[in-house]
């Protein structure tokens, strides 16, 4: 994997702990694990739209009255030959 180097701008007392903390030969591998931590990779999706159809996908009780409704599919309410070829 290539890398790549960033500036990154830290508040003074929080980079005096980080250089205090973390051996220098270890600090990038510390910052990147944790911004694996952090970040979600690109492909999980996290937008509002994904995560309310996720909600829906799991709801057992909307799950079965959608299956209720099934059945009405092919319940003899098809339009009739003379129906479809009316202009609505």
């Amino acid at each position: 994997m290539a890398s790549q180097r960033l500036l990154v701008s830290l508040p003074e007392a929080l980079a005096k702990r980080f250089r205090s903390r973390v051996a220098a030969r270890h600090r990038s591998a510390f910052v990147q694990r944790l911004l694996e931590k952090a970040l979600k990779p690109e492909a999980e999706d996290d937008s509002a739209l994904y995560r309310i159809a996720s909600e829906v996908e799991q709801d057992e009780r909307l799950s079965r009255e959608m299956a209720e409704w099934d059945v009405t599919c092919g319940d003899g309410f098809e339009p009739s030959p003379a129906d479809r070829s009316s202009p609505q």
